[in-house]
């Protein structure tokens, strides 16, 4: 019983939770404080909460339990309709930025933006100008008036709306910038990113990445710090969701890192970000000159310095963060770690190009553009020049500044990321049926094909420095003309790496789930035949058969060749002298004779004989995905489950009415580019 007991996860739990919490009171004990922990967050925001980013935060998680159908399959939610593929299908364009691929997609997004949102909100600020908070009371006291306070709050409440009407301006309101300018930003900033992203690109990674931007230019040093937080808060929430977790050397399928991810998307999120930041502040800097509260005359470049705080010259960001370098740094070394320089083509059938050197040299240029756009100085380049009062474009050019440079070519940069995305978006899909025989859901089409041009990438022709967008796919391909999509959802290595995909399409409130199965047989030396099967509601139909595989031992000069059928395998004796004979896989454990030759099914494996002699000529094709699964207890083996083997090995559902085991198993990963953000 103890040894049980030290290995549950709930005592594992208790005791990471009892060190955290001996930790932090150490520390505070140490520091004694009374209330200056939470003295700078009351100063900026609203009783010290970043409320804006936390709603943001709830309605992400609204749309992923409710819209994608992620509280009923929470492994697995909807994904294929919520992607933004065209200007023609808005239900993509103002879902895209909200939505996620997977739990661990919509965790990881959240996470980063519960850190960099909330950076983000405190540079921004509830206040405008900040706000005097006293030392307040001990945390002992704090405690024991905390009842009373509660019982306040009903008629607290009550009175916020006289609160907010007793603001002249409802910009300068806190309660406005708190819960509405805040998230109704974020919200803004994702569907316009949803516009301008290339490619069918889900996830909330690009207002993340707003989030990032707006913070590096405020508080650059803070974000760089920050980003180890983000570190933290997913080694915190791994913590308590999994305490212990076992581990083992094992096989596994995925396309690179950086190619499943949207590079563009990231880009234009933290250009767009950073620049939202440039403007606000500098608008800030020179609302305070023209008020004459920006100090001293010897505040010299920094008068107007987008950071600059009222009265002392002083900094919201200290006086350390006030220069290009630390501005460039941070861009810098935020772009390298989120992996901005991931410049890459795609060349279809899950193989890419990387252009790393190309990358690595755009990302320190958009660092140091940001950076002049943040940080540079208001005189003029050419103060000999320069004009008092610029009328005509020619004398704006000569009056020009470092910072008004630089806001330029930031602004050029946002544009030449997002203006390729542009044509793409306004092409439709072309109605035509897809190849095979597919499976037909509500307008959706599900078939698999091998070596067909990419509909997606292709909708725009266009050859360049030896690329092309005419690029080949193969896989499970979905498609469905009126709401612009089609896409390869599962690969071809995909599924020969596990075996069987679930396919889920859908819409707002609804799901169907097509399971899509590959089944071969692999003839030595010769590769794999297979077939590639779909079950839907228990009504299983063929839509690919691989060609026929030779075996390469020769028996008496013949030689054994394994093709696909729709109703099962075949094994055919070819070569030698007389007429090429086919027949039935055989059971197993038993053989059929052709042309003198027997052929004997032991298990998986096949065998020839003819008088002494006995070859392996073929073996049932293995699946290391599926494997795995099984032999972990993951997900992926529960929904399996779900599904039987027949005799010509297809996988019927055994659910009743409509399936429901499609949310059980585990997530299946993205192999186009540009697909999460």
């Amino acid at each position: 019983m103890v040894a049980e007991a030290l290995t549950s996860d709930a005592v594992h739990l208790a005791a990471g939770g009892v060190g955290v919490a001996v930790a932090l009171a150490a520390v505070y004990l140490a520091d004694r404080r009374d209330g200056g922990w939470t003295r700078a967050l009351r100063a900026r925001l609203l009783w010290g909460v970043p409320w804006g980013t936390l709603l943001v935060i709830a309605g992400v998680i609204g749309v992923y339990l409710f819209v994608q159908s992620g509280i009923d399959h929470p492994n697995r939610p909807v994904v294929i309709p919520f992607r933004s593929w065209s200007y023609f299908y808005p239900q993509g364009i103002v879902w895209s930025s909200f939505a996620h691929a997977s739990r661990g997609h919509v965790t990881g997004n959240l996470l980063s933006a519960l850190v960099a949102g909330g950076l983000a909100e405190y540079a921004y600020g509830h206040f405008p100008e900040s706000r005097e908070v006293d030392d307040g009371e001990r945390l002992a006291v704090r405690l024991r008036r905390l009842p009373t306070r509660l019982r306040r709050f009903p008629r607290q409440l009550s009175r916020l709306p006289s609160r907010i009407a007793a603001v002249e301006s409802p910009g300068a309101n806190p309660y406005v910038r708190a819960f509405l300018i805040v998230p109704g930003a974020a919200v803004a900033f994702g569907l316009a990113s949803a516009l301008f992203a290339l490619g069918p690109v889900v996830g909330f990674s690009l207002v993340v990445f707003a989030y990032w931007g707006f913070a590096l230019v405020s508080r650059p040093i803070a974000a760089l710090v920050a980003m180890a937080g983000t570190t933290l808060v997913g080694v915190l929430y791994d913590a308590v969701r999994v305490p212990v977790a076992f581990a083992e050397a094992s096989p596994s399928y995925g396309v690179p890192g950086w190619a499943n991810v949207a590079i563009q998307g990231h880009a234009l999120g933290l250009i767009g970000g950073a620049l939202v930041a440039v403007l606000l502040f500098r608008r800030r800097a020179r609302t305070r000159s023209e008020e004459g509260s920006d100090g001293a005359e010897g505040t010299g470049r920094w008068s107007n310095h987008p950071l600059a705080s009222a009265g002392d010259g002083g900094s919201i960001a200290g006086p350390t963060e006030r220069s290009a370098l630390v501005v460039f740094g941070a861009l810098l070394l935020f772009g390298a770690s989120r992996r901005l320089w991931a410049v890459y083509w795609y060349l279809g059938n899950e193989r890419y190009e990387l252009y790393r050197a190309v990358g690595v040299g755009l990302l320190a240029l958009l660092a140091a553009i940001v950076a002049v756009a943040a940080v540079s100085r208001d005189e003029p380049v050419w103060p000999s020049r320069a004009v008092p009062k610029p009328k005509t474009l020619r004398d704006g050019i000569r009056s020009s500044t470092p910072a008004a440079v630089g806001l330029v070519l930031l602004t050029a940069a946002l544009a030449a990321v997002a203006g390729p995305a542009v044509v793409p978006n306004l092409v439709t899909v072309e109605d035509g049926d897809l190849p095979g025989d597919p499976v037909e859901v509500e307008g959706y089409q599900v078939t698999y094909a091998e070596n067909v041009e990419d509909r997606l990438v292709s909708v725009v022709d266009v050859e360049a420095f030896g690329r092309s967008t005419s690029v080949r796919t193969s896989g499970v391909i979905v498609g469905n003309p009126d709401r612009q999509i089609w896409t390869t959802a599962v690969s071809r290595g995909n599924l020969a790496f596990w075996g069987y995909r679930a396919v889920d399409v859908g819409g707002t409130g609804w799901r169907e789930t097509v399971w899509v199965q590959r089944v071969g047989w692999v003839a030595v030396n010769g590769g794999p035949a297979y077939r590639v099967d779909a079950v839907r509601n228990e009504t299983r139909r063929t839509l690919f058969t691989s060609d026929p595989a030779r075996a390469e031992p020769r028996i008496d000069g013949r030689s054994v060749v394994v093709a696909a059928t729709p109703d099962g395998f075949e094994l055919s004796v070819v070569g030698g002298s007389g007429n090429n004979v086919t027949a039935p896989l055989p059971a197993a454990n038993e053989s059929v004779t052709v042309r003198g030759i027997t052929l004997v099914r032991e298990n998986g494996v096949v065998f020839a004989e003819r008088g002494e002699t006995r070859v392996r000529v073929a073996y049932r094709e293995r699946y290391d995905g599926r494997q795995k699964a099984e032999l972990a207890g993951s997900p992926e083996r529960a929904a399996s489950a779900g599904l039987r083997s027949t005799r010509s090995g297809t996988l019927r559902c055994r659910c009743r009415a409509r399936p429901r085991c499609g949310g059980r198993t585990a997530r299946q990963r993205g192999t186009r580019p540009r697909t999460r953000g």
